[in-house]
């Protein structure tokens, strides 16, 4: 049995494009792995921890042996709890609107909780960093209003999808299929519903053999 997590990174329910090709691939994912246990995190739903002053400070003392004051050991034990709930899924799903060229802030927000040294990555002199999440796979599905290709002349304002799968990569998770959404804004309704309709074709097809 697989664990599976899913992050929806809208705010938007069915109004998003996002969340109805991850729906999609989530039914069509649970009828053809129905033994396998799924978790869903709506970033805009549940409470992220911060990562504030004591957070950073319980960080860095751990990171150098020093003591943690309670307070601080109660927000760095948080951190490690959303970290935990991210690390022990063995495959994950994303939807992740594009907001002003990059990711929404609440995704922004887990990714600067859960890639912590020791947790997902780790440093070595002589090797660098490493990922420690290997062995698990992505399906992360974008959606833009615009288009952003390098036929429309608008492939360098993308910085969503780069920085996702850098992020994903840095913690090890480098086995990653995605569908792109795009536009669902200014090609007019007709175009963006033939968009979904296509990408939720891919991603049904998609989670038969995730």
């Amino acid at each position: 049995m697989s664990r599976i997590l899913i992050v929806e990174a809208s705010p938007m329910g069915e109004r998003s494009s996002s969340l109805s090709v991850a729906d999609a691939f989530d039914k069509a994912y649970r009828e053809a792995h129905p033994e396998d246990d799924v978790d869903v995190l709506n970033l805009f739903e549940e409470e992220i921890p911060d990562f504030g002053r004591a957070e950073a400070d319980a960080k860095y003392a751990l990171m150098h042996g020093k003591q943690v004051s309670d307070d601080d050991a109660a927000a760095w034990r948080r951190v490690e709890g959303m970290i935990e709930r991210f690390k022990s899924a063995d495959k994950y799903v994303l939807a992740v609107p594009m907001w002003n060229f990059s990711i929404p802030y609440k995704l922004k927000q887990l990714l600067d909780v859960i890639i912590q040294p020791g947790y997902t990555f780790s440093y070595d002199p002589d090797s660098g960093y490493k990922g420690l999440l290997t062995g698990k796979r992505a399906f992360v599905v974008y959606a833009r209003g615009g288009e952003y290709t390098e036929a429309a002349g608008t492939a360098s304002y993308d910085m969503q999808k780069p920085y996702l799968e850098t992020a994903l990569g840095f913690m090890g998770i480098t086995d990653v299929t995605s569908v792109v959404v795009e536009p669902t804004m200014s090609g007019g309704p007709e175009a963006a519903a033939e968009k979904r309709s296509a990408a939720i074709d891919e991603a049904v097809k998609a989670a038969a053999e995730f």
